[in-house]
């Protein structure tokens, strides 16, 4: 049985241990919570166009895999328990319940692929970044869809909830993918983390 080796991850370069995950984490669960905030209402849908994606597949690769959906986890735990961190300023357990619930709890199993990929350090290039993005867009569609049909159908699914988001997302995808390699090249050229050999 072969086994991939783990490359570092943005939040490894931070020193410390137990007190830096723990930062990072809560720190990555406020900025999803701020992009949350970048809200447009479509008039056809209740799914509404957010920038939470993007937190999502910036924190996913910055993280990792685990300290990436425990921040998700802890995003949604603190929406649910009446901060106004969901979308426009809503709060509370119902929305998890409701038409875009599961695009809200599929940012946990979002952030870890994300982050797995980053793990495995296809954050470096910004086509490998676009393709581990992509991937974890594909996972939170397939999430989103899938709870959204109960409440309006599954063709009806594709119309209000897939396809008037698809080019927002693939520019989000495209200004993460090119966050992450950026980032990564200035900490390679400020010696602050040694280029992999």
């Amino acid at each position: 049985m072969t086994t991939i080796a783990r490359t570092r991850t943005l939040a490894d370069v931070v020193p410390g241990t137990l007190a830096r995950d723990a930062a990072l984490v809560t720190a990555g669960s406020l900025l999803t919570g701020i992009l949350a905030q970048a809200e447009v209402r479509l008039p056809w849908t209740p799914v509404p166009l957010t920038m939470q994606p993007l937190a999502v597949f910036l924190v996913g690769a910055a993280l990792g895999s685990r300290r990436g959906a425990l921040a998700m986890l802890m995003y949604l735990a603190e929406g649910a328990a009446g901060l106004p961190f969901f979308a426009g300023g809503a709060a509370g357990l119902a929305h998890l319940m409701g038409p875009t619930g599961g695009y809200l709890m599929g940012f946990v199993p979002t952030a870890f692929v994300i982050g797995a990929c980053a793990e495995r350090g296809w954050d470096r290039t910004p086509w490998r970044a676009f393709a581990a993005m992509t991937l974890g867009s594909l996972v939170l569609f397939s999430c989103g869809l899938a709870q959204l049909s109960k409440f309006v159908g599954t063709e009806r699914a594709l119309a209000l909830g897939l396809y008037p988001f698809i080019v927002g997302d693939l520019l989000k995808i495209a200004v993460a993918a090119g966050i992450l390699p950026g980032a990564w090249w200035l900490l390679e050229r400020t010696g602050l983390a040694p280029r992999p050999r």
